[in-house]
């Protein structure tokens, strides 16, 4: 983004909203951004919103846990921008310390990939950029600019108190100073006084005197220790400490900061390791069984700095009260009831794991600081601050081998896959080589068109090279719609893998019944669906090599039947293929890693209480989270121009359509007819009865035909029918293709007729009636130069795994209220292979439900989850009558054609 336009943001209504709003964080609690429960919640959506315009599409997030992330952002810039002294201070102070903590709290969730610290640091330079703006236009200094935004921030950076070491003096080995930042050296230096001497020579000026003093006196106010400072007068000249004095004014920091004092300590004082702390190593030695369920050692001892204490050293820090302690010539935090809790609560542990040592998942879990799911023996948040436990040297080396891509060793597929990798591709086989050897299960998450398939089917060939006798094939379950699309890529890239497909569209039903063992024999992968895996015993009892989900959503449910099946496999190591490891809440999270490594979450009743925590709280728990998964998530993204630079833009527009007069007539009816029905029903009648109305009032916005029956399907008839042939006119001229979507099966048929007329060609379509073998044949078709100009296709059975990228505009022509949905869909014409940017249409019929709908999911971020979790049909037959009524009722002054 150009600097122009950052600085434009600062007068256009979002980024005005965010310079105002965010200093304003700082009344709430006094100076340094610290937000809490009394900001407003105007402030809350400010915030969030500002910060995402300033991002400018580089994050991404769409979650209700968005707005907390970006309060987190806003007051790590103003805890920043608190501290400084000029402005060439505020433009050169680097900014990555500051955003490390916020982006260890990016949520595990759809849009949080988009968070990395190159998009940070941009969203942080242009928060900056807007000030530096409004500065140049500001006949004033920094800390007179703050003032003048909001008058709470009291003179920012002008007192600061310092506490130092004095090593000479056994008695009182600290020194205290406040001092005041009389003016800026040639060299750019604050100029530090005496505070009693800056008061002393601003007796004459009020004015000068309060700005001084405010900032103090709020901190005494906060603080009782300061306001002890104050009354005693031993604020305004240097003073000598004793250890038991200089641990009170180090716990006091927050608050002096807060109220608009800088604190300038020891640096020891900012480090952890300078902590007395509980010290647990976990897998320092090779685990004897490799996976979720091989032991890692676990030894427990009590550091200092990194250095294990005698066990004299130990008995005394586990004495006396809480402060600092001298030990080994360091100065040292000592808390000894925290440290004797940690201690137990570690041993516990420690006693539960027995001689042999933790599992490799509970080891995870510590590691990561989420609670081991031993009962009693779950470590306590804030024992955990008493508490390092860190990686021992083999496990650390594979953890970053793990995670780090120049870590890993290259896995050569060899001369059985027919096609070059690219590097991303290469490194993501190279990732699941490596699990799979570790018997650990992989989510690779790859976005849409990245090439899922190509990288499965290359570590396939790897693992072919190594393959025993006796050893199993792997097993493939894919939904039906993507047989075709499995075996074509089979038999591009990967020909001399012999491939079984176990499907009703390949064999009899009573080949499917009855294990063949001759079928089976010699095959390297045997691929089947969904529905076939839940009626085949026989496939869930036997034992596989690698076991693939693909379009692993499909599980994200654990109540189903379907997802306890596909559990219930048995193999060596398990991968789950999606765009979308989280659909909608974090249960799909669990329930994917429910299949791929069983207990590394816990159980679902665990989960869920944890998952309540970590909403709840400011973000810590999420960053747990993230800890404990990201070693097993690949995720990649097409906007990423390192990934795939040669992919153009998507652009998404909304097409308003009218109501024509019939209907209007329909729909109003229809909204009568509904008051009078809700009146009388309750419970699951009612659910009942509004779903129906809600499809209807779908079916009427569509075409007044689909609601009928008549089958004539008159375009006048439709405002949609009418747009819809506006919008192809410039297609047609500019010989473009087109695919389109509908939940509808009946409408296809018309929209064929319809869309033919309008490009004087004939289209294709596809349905879940359309044979699987014809599928493919179908985007064969479409993808050639000279094949059909549109295709239309119903959203489920065409919106995953179909490449259609002769496309460059995409049709929603009905709405799923489901972005997640759309998005999967609209991918099958963006991603690699594209050449040309995509133009996707979504058709919303004026002042119907369609444009309510669409304005909620919109801008109630706040309520995204509860309308997504089940659909926004299923949050709307909860409303109650009034709010139900408004929400369908017609706009007249909007709905006409």
């Amino acid at each position: 983004m150009s600097s122009d336009h950052a600085t434009t943001l600062s007068i256009s209504p979002a980024g005005h909203v965010f310079i105002d709003k965010a200093f304003l964080s700082g009344s709430g609690e006094g100076l340094g951004g610290r937000v809490g429960a009394r900001v407003q919640k105007a402030f809350d959506a400010g915030v969030g919103e500002g910060l995402l315009h300033l991002a400018s599409r580089e994050l991404k997030t769409d979650l209700p846990s968005g707005l907390a992330f970006g309060r987190r952002i806003a007051a790590a810039y103003l805890t920043a921008l608190s501290k400084l002294a000029t402005l060439d201070d505020m433009e050169s102070s680097p900014a990555e310390a500051a955003i490390a903590g916020t982006l260890a709290a990016v949520p595990p969730m759809r849009g949080g990939e988009y968070a990395s610290p190159q998009t940070l640091l941009h969203a942080w330079q242009l928060m900056t950029a807007c000030v530096v703006a409004e500065m140049k236009a500001f006949d004033g200094a920094l800390h007179e600019y703050l003032q003048q935004r909001n008058p709470a921030w009291h003179g920012v950076g002008r007192v600061t108190f310092h506490l130092a070491e004095q090593k000479n003096n056994a008695l009182l080995p600290f020194a205290f100073l406040a001092t005041f930042g009389e003016d800026v050296s040639e060299s750019g230096r604050i100029r530090h006084v005496p505070l009693g001497r800056a008061i002393e020579g601003a007796k004459g000026d009020r004015k000068t005197l309060l700005q001084l003093l405010r900032p103090v006196s709020t901190a005494g106010a906060r603080n009782a220790f300061v306001q002890k400072l104050i009354d005693s007068g031993d604020i305004h000249h240097p003073i000598a400490w004793s250890e038991e004095d200089a641990y009170q004014f180090l716990l006091a920091v927050p608050d002096c900061e807060a109220s608009g004092v800088v604190v300038r300590v020891p640096d020891w004082w900012q480090k952890k390791s300078r902590r007395a702390s509980v010290g647990t190593t976990i897998g320092s030695s090779p685990a004897s069984v490799v996976g979720l369920s091989g032991l890692l050692d676990f030894d427990l001892s009590v550091h200092v700095d990194g250095m294990k204490l005698s066990k004299k050293e130990r008995e005394e820090l586990l004495s006396g009260s809480p402060g600092l302690r001298m030990i080994r010539g360091n100065w040292v935090e000592v808390d000894p009831g925290k440290l004797s809790e940690a201690l137990a609560q570690l041993d516990a542990i420690s006693q539960v794991a027995g001689s042999e040592g933790l599992t490799f998942a509970e080891g995870m879990r510590l590691l990561a600081g989420v609670p081991t799911g031993k009962g009693d023996t779950e470590v306590d948040a804030t024992v955990n601050e008493w508490a390092r436990i860190e990686a021992g040297p083999w496990l650390a080396q594979l953890l970053e081998e793990i995670c780090d891509p120049k870590q890993r060793r290259a896995c050569d597929p060899g001369a059985a896959l027919l096609g070059t990798l690219r590097p991303y591709q290469a490194d993501g086989v190279a990732w699941l080589y490596l699990l799979q050897r570790l018997g650990l299960g992989a989510c690779l998450a790859d976005d849409m068109g990245l090439g899922k398939t190509i990288q499965v089917l290359a570590l396939f060939c790897a693992l072919a090279k190594e393959k025993s006798a006796d050893a199993p094939p792997h097993l493939l379950v894919v939904p039906a719609s993507l047989l075709g699309n499995w075996k074509a890529e089979a038999s591009r890239f990967t020909p001399s893998l012999k491939l079984e497909v176990l499907h009703r569209s390949e064999l009899s039903a009573r080949e499917l019944r009855e294990p063949n063992s001759a079928l089976l024999k010699g095959a390297d992968i045997v691929m089947t669906t969904y529905a076939t895996l839940s009626r085949l015993e026989w496939l869930r009892e036997r034992d596989w090599s690698v076991i693939v989900l693909d379009e692993a959503q499909a599980i994200k449910n654990s109540g189903t039947r379907q997802t306890k099946n596909a559990k219930s496999l048995k193999g060596r190591m398990r991968i789950a293929l999606t765009g979308t490891p989280v659909e909608n809440r974090l249960g799909d999270l669990w329930s994917i890693f429910d299949f791929l490594n069983p207990g590394l979450l816990g159980s679902a009743k665990k989960f869920t209480g944890y998952a309540k925590k970590m909403a709840s709280g400011d973000g810590q728990g999420l960053a747990s989270l993230r800890r404990l998964i990201d070693p097993y998530i690949l995720r990649r993204l097409k906007t990423d121009k390192s990934i795939a630079p040669e992919l153009p833009e998507k652009t998404e527009v909304d097409v308003y359509c009218g109501l024509s007069k019939a209907q209007s007539a329909l729909y109003a009816q229809g909204v009568e007819e509904l008051k009078e029905i809700i009146e009388n029903l309750d419970g699951i009648a009612r659910r009942g009865a509004v779903l129906s109305f809600l499809m209807r009032f779908k079916q009427i916005c569509n075409h007044p035909s689909q609601w009928n029956g008549d089958g004539v399907y008159d375009p006048k008839q439709s405002g949609k029918f009418l747009r819809l042939a506006e919008l192809c006119e410039p297609i047609v001229a500019r010989q473009e293709k087109l695919i389109l979507f509908t939940q509808f099966r009946e409408t296809i048929e018309p929209l064929l007729r319809h869309l033919s007329a309008i490009f004087g060609r004939e289209g294709i379509s596809l349905h879940g009636q359309t044979p699987i073998r014809r599928r493919q044949e179908l985007v064969d078709q479409f993808q050639r130069a000279d094949g059909p100009p549109f295709f239309v296709l119903s959203l489920r059975a065409g919106g995953t795994g179909l490449n259609l990228t002769q496309a460059t505009h995409v049709v929603h022509f009905d709405r799923w209220w489901n972005p997640a949905v759309e998005n999967q869909a609209t991918d099958r014409a963006f991603r690699i292979g594209q050449t040309r940017g995509v133009l996707v249409h979504r058709f919303i019929c004026r002042g119907t439900i369609e444009e309510k709908i669409d304005a909620m999911i919109r801008a109630k971020r706040d309520m995204a989850d509860e309308i997504l979790s089940g659909g926004a049909e299923t949050a709307i037959t909860e409303m109650g009558a009034d709010e139900l009524i408004e929400l369908v009722s017609l706009d007249l002054d909007r709905v006409s054609v």
